[in-house]
């Protein structure tokens, strides 16, 4: 199975909450529809479907902060834009692309099975 990128997590992630977005998820190792021949890889052919296992477990047990898991629910589950969920959460939308960032990546990261390296913790530190 491959690594998870924040691209692909930022692509799963409206399935964590509405079951039917999997239908709009295409699988890019399945032939497409319009090739009656086409072959699937059967070595690769049920990884969208571990990928749609992993991101609801993900979701479920990665260590989030309610700023960063309440972004993530306005963005993926309810496509609120930045300034909307700026709006309701008293925060500029700067703060809100911020902690959608590090949302994806710890989520990333607990995927990989690898800790989360967070450079703006870095900067913090320092200033």
């Amino acid at each position: 199975m491959s690594g998870y990128d924040r691209r692909l997590i930022e692509h799963l992630l409206p399935a964590v909450w509405d079951v039917e977005a999997a239908y709009g998820i295409r699988n890019p190792q399945a032939p497409d529809a319009d090739m009656p021949k086409g072959t699937v890889d059967k070595k690769a052919a049920g990884i969208l479907f571990a990928h749609l296992a992993d991101i609801r477990q993900a979701w479920r047990m990665c260590e989030l902060s309610l700023g960063e898991r309440r972004a993530l629910f306005l963005r993926y589950c309810l496509d609120w834009p930045d300034s909307l969920i700026a709006a309701r959460d008293g925060v500029t939308d700067r703060a809100v692309r911020y902690r959608l960032e590090r949302g994806v990546g710890k989520i990333a990261s607990h995927l990989n099975g690898m800790d989360y390296v967070d450079s703006y913790d870095q900067m913090e530190a320092a200033a």
